[in-house]
C-alpha cells in the first residue's frame, strides 16, 4: 500500500500518523499506553485494547471467561491464545470451561 491511498491523521495530542482503515488509534499513542510487564504488555495493541475494553486487567478476570468468549472480541485474534493460556498456567490459573 502507497502513502498516497492512506489518510493523514492528527490525534488528540498532536502526533501525525497514517492510516488506510478506520482504525482511530494512533501508534504514538498506543506504544505509550502499553505495559512493561504482566501479560497484557506481551500482546499485541489490538489484543490489548480488546481485553481492556471488556474490563480485563488481570489474569483472575481473565480466567472466567472461556477461549470462545475471548475470541469474540473485537481485536482478538488466535494468536494471542499460546500467550494467554501460558500466563494463565503459570498463575495456576485456566480459562472457564
Amino acid at each position: 500500500m502507497t502513502t498516497s491511498e492512506r489518510n493523514v491523521r492528527t490525534c488528540p495530542k498532536g502526533h501525525k500518523y497514517y492510516k488506510s482503515s478506520d482504525c482511530p488509534s494512533c501508534p504514538t499513542c498506543e506504544q505509550g499506553r502499553k505495559p512493561k510487564s504482566g501479560f497484557l504488555s506481551q500482546l499485541s495493541a489490538p489484543a490489548r485494547r480488546a481485553l481492556e475494553n471488556n474490563g480485563i486487567t488481570s489474569l483472575q478476570e481473565l480466567s472466567t471467561y472461556s477461549e470462545k468468549e475471548i475470541l469474540k472480541f473485537h481485536g482478538m485474534g488466535p494468536a494471542s491464545l499460546p500467550i494467554l493460556r501460558s500466563a494463565l498456567h503459570e498463575e495456576g490459573l485456566s480459562f472457564k470451561n
